[in-house]
């Protein structure tokens, strides 16, 4: 396995530069608290928007709080519901791609419609629309984004699926009544591992600006939790006076998603280098 993935994705700049962008933000989401001496949530009334200096790295807030400790525990939960969306959303995208994709007929038909319905939907009008009807948390936050992230997955793996279909080892298989579970888990899906894997990592990019949105605008995560998305909805009071508020939250946001595309677009040439 180290031969064969690890050695040519560290050879493969796109990835390794995305690692290098993304390695940081990972550390500080596992330490967290050692990283800082402040709470994100100590309130300081007398250090009320303190530009960043010695004592606060990324200066304080409306209410005197520290912004770096907000942007390192926010770090935690920002790339978690990231992760866990981008999870379930692949997860639910490969079923359906592949079951649709291997099946053909009727059940085809249904799955794919279904996903162009969904894909049909305007997305982030979806999105707000239930964000804003039901009481706010980063676990509804998290569901509201599944239910609109799985499509394109869906869509990318039943093309691949079905073009695996057709190969001669897995008519051989059928031909020999080896049964579906094992075809589509023992045949069909390691040979579009590479697909789902691209797809995952490019997704978490995108789930992570959707979160982010979502707080910015208030409908996502809730004062006092600490998050990129919240950090920039208060430096929209004052994005002048204040910028210390959303700049850095926001070169965080940045520089994440930028590595995480870098290394999706790394994975791919990996893959289509090894079918070649």
């Amino acid at each position: 396995m180290k031969s064969v993935f690890w050695h040519p994705f560290f050879r493969n700049k796109n990835c390794r530069t995305g690692l290098v962008i993304i390695l940081p933000f990972l550390i500080i989401a596992i330490m967290q608290g050692a990283l800082t001496r402040h709470a994100p949530d100590t309130q300081n009334l007398s250090m009320t928007l303190a530009a960043p200096s010695a004592r606060h790295l990324c200066g304080t807030d409306y209410f005197g709080r520290d912004v770096f400790a907000r942007l390192i525990f926010g770090t935690r939960l920002t790339l978690a519901m990231a992760f866990g969306a981008a999870v379930l959303a692949t997860l639910i995208g490969t079923l359906i791609g592949m079951i649709a994709g291997t099946t053909g007929g009727l059940i085809d038909r249904v799955l794919m419609r279904l996903t162009d319905v969904f894909l049909g939907f305007p997305r982030l009008f979806a999105i707000l629309l239930c964000a804003s009807i039901w009481h706010n948390s980063p676990w509804l936050t998290l569901q509201i984004i599944v239910a609109f992230s799985w499509m394109e997955t869906a869509r990318v793996v039943h093309a691949e699926s079905m073009l695996v279909n057709q190969a001669l080892y897995v008519k051989a298989a059928q031909g020999l009544g080896v049964s579906r579970f094992r075809i589509l888990t023992a045949y069909i899906l390691p040979n579009i591992a590479g697909v789902v894997v691209t797809s995952f990592t490019l997704l978490i990019g995108t789930v992570i600006i959707v979160e982010s949105g979502l707080s910015f605008l208030g409908l996502g995560v809730q004062e006092p939790t600490a998050s990129w998305g919240t950090l920039l909805n208060q430096g929209r009071q004052d994005p002048v006076g204040a910028w210390w508020l959303s700049a850095f939250a926001g070169a965080c946001i940045v520089l994440t998603v930028t590595g995480l595309n870098l290394i999706g677009d790394g994975l791919k040439q990996l893959f289509e280098e090894r079918r070649m």
